[in-house]
């Protein structure tokens, strides 16, 4: 198993662009990174405010309070919007860039394993285009659980299948059909992301360490593709996605503004 490990593997192209290798390893890999968006000493001090704003009070979606928080907090907002997130997305998915989702996941210390799964499997999105962001918020490495993915396993679709008892999740992918031991570890310091595929395979352990793992998730869509069932789980009524970047020539998606700053 191959482990990345924070700052020192932290990729270095620049915002707003990624280079021809990188473009060329997402396609065959289905992830990139970890690349920076703020430093561990900026993310400290916005991990306070997402404690004591953020978390403790209700969200769009009511309570828990972790999902879509970009569209009623500016400062997750700022976060999903950083220039280092989305001037690579364009370079995967063109200028114009729907932010549609996004999700804390806060895996206190004897949370549940997440099963190896593909987002799509979830998601009303038609066509399954997306590139989804994970950020961590406090450090991130194996003790505490982070994300691990497989390389290339976003090139077929895996069927799913009832989960395994004690998973975090209703479904998984078919243990049958899943190399782990193929499995890369994304350790990740506090402000760092990585990208990944809407059908990359991926999971994390039960958290057996006495840490934290708080991340964001963040998910987008080209203006073509449709949001199926916006109303419904996993979205909610009266949910609004945000054009993050350039036009929305289509209008399939019921669309919003972004919090006041």
């Amino acid at each position: 198993m191959t482990t990345t490990t924070g700052p020192s593997t932290a990729e270095t192209s620049s915002p707003g662009t990624l280079s021809r290798p990188e473009v060329e390893r997402f396609l065959a890999e289905g992830y990139l990174g970890p690349y920076q968006a703020r430093s561990p000493e900026e993310m400290a001090q916005l991990r306070r405010r997402i404690d004591q704003e953020v978390l403790t009070t209700p969200g769009p979606q009511g309570t828990p309070p972790v999902k879509c928080r970009h569209l009623d907090q500016r400062l997750v907002h700022d976060l999903v919007t950083d220039e280092a997130v989305l001037g690579r997305l364009r370079s995967l998915i063109g200028d114009d860039i729907v932010l549609w989702a996004s999700h804390f996941f806060n895996k206190e210390s004897g949370g549940k394993e997440i099963p190896w799964h593909q987002d799509a499997h979830f998601w009303p999105i038609e066509p399954p285009v997306n590139v989804s962001i994970w950020m961590a918020i406090d450090e991130v490495t194996t003790e505490n659980s982070c994300v691990q993915v497989i390389p290339g396993s976003h090139r077929r679709v895996v069927p799913h299948v009832k989960s395994r008892p004690d998973m975090a999740f209703g479904d998984e992918a078919d243990p049958s059909e899943v190399d782990a031991s193929r499995a890369i570890d994304m350790e990740l310091a506090p402000g760092e992301f990585f990208i990944f595929n809407e059908r990359m395979l991926h999971h994390s352990h039960r958290n057996d360490s006495d840490r934290r793992r708080l991340g964001l998730s963040a998910r987008y869509i080209p203006p073509f593709v449709s949001l199926l069932e916006q109303d419904e789980p996993p979205l909610y009524p009266g949910h609004r996605c945000l054009l993050v970047s350039g036009q929305d020539r289509f209008g399939l998606n019921r669309m919003g503004e972004p919090p006041a700053s």
